[in-house]
């Protein structure tokens, strides 16, 4: 698992049948690099969220038949951020 910042929708207007109606979100780390995870959860732009990957990610997702390998697996509200790290 992994906390990220989300930064934005991805809106995509062709995608392969394996992503379904998967909701997409752009996610920031502590560095600045960005990444695309699937959203089941509904994050909002400037949330910190953390995530799953690999198989767990398309368990994560609620439908094992979508293909993903990063999904954000819950928003989080509060935690004591105490040097470095996303602030």
């Amino acid at each position: 698992m992994e906390i990220f910042q989300v930064e934005s929708a991805l809106v995509c207007t062709r995608r392969i049948a394996g992503l379904n109606q998967a909701a997409l979100r752009v996610l920031r780390t502590a560095s600045g690099r960005r990444v695309v995870a699937t959203d089941p959860v509904g994050a909002r732009p400037g949330t910190y969220v953390f995530t799953v990957s690999g198989s767990a990610a398309r368990y994560a997702q609620g439908d094992y038949a979508v293909l993903t390998d990063l999904t954000i697996a819950g928003i989080i509200d509060d935690w004591p951020r105490s040097g470095g790290g996303l602030e």
